[in-house]
């Protein structure tokens, strides 16, 4: 996993969709038992920021970006289904989105959107998906891929997740904004008319 080296005045977020259960369940399975490094440490998700480190004081300005693209989102229906893989660039398995991609790349493009605080360029081309197993030999992918055959979900993404990364390699939620829902200075969140 790339996990960008912060200075000590950053921090290292990321803004995910999370697989919910039973499926996430299954996912973590996989991943453990295959012995990827991460099983445990990394909720099974659909990446929409990858880690990146960002300076502590611009954490509100963060959180508030976040929630407005997040209110500015329709939420959709996300199915995934099938398995591919990044080999030979990426030692990774992961489940693929059959339906929902669009709304996806709308929500990273937005996210990263060039006068937002997380204006980035990307590594690799975005290709959403959920990740079976990473840094693991090509016998244990093989196995994870094999594995990954049988399990697919759909969901209704309704929220996104704006998440830490604590010193242990795990990650902390520091805000999970509902999509099409506007904050309202009464506290209660309001859908978009």
């Amino acid at each position: 996993m790339d996990v960008p080296a912060p200075t000590p005045t950053q921090c290292v977020l990321g803004v995910t969709i999370v697989l919910p259960e039973p499926w996430a369940t299954r996912v973590r399975g996989v991943r453990l038992a295959v012995g990827d490094p991460h099983g445990n440490a990394i909720p099974p998700h659909v990446t929409l920021l990858p880690p990146t480190a960002v300076e502590k004081t611009e954490l509100d300005a963060v959180t508030a970006h976040v929630s407005r693209v997040a209110a500015a989102s329709a939420p959709f229906t996300l199915r995934v289904a099938g398995v591919g893989t990044f080999r030979p660039v990426s030692p990774v398995v992961f489940l693929g989105v059959a339906e929902g991609g669009p709304a996806i790349d709308a929500l990273q493009q937005d996210l990263r959107a060039a006068d937002g605080p997380l204006s980035r360029g990307l590594r690799f081309p975005f290709h959403p998906h959920i990740t079976l197993a990473h840094e693991v030999d090509d016998a244990a992918l093989d196995r994870a891929a094999h594995a990954g055959q049988d399990i697919a979900a759909t969901f209704v993404v309704d929220r996104i997740h704006l998440q830490r990364l604590a010193p242990d390699g795990s990650w902390a939620s520091l805000a999970s904004p509902a999509l099409g829902v506007r904050a309202h200075p009464d506290g209660a969140d309001h859908p978009l008319a």
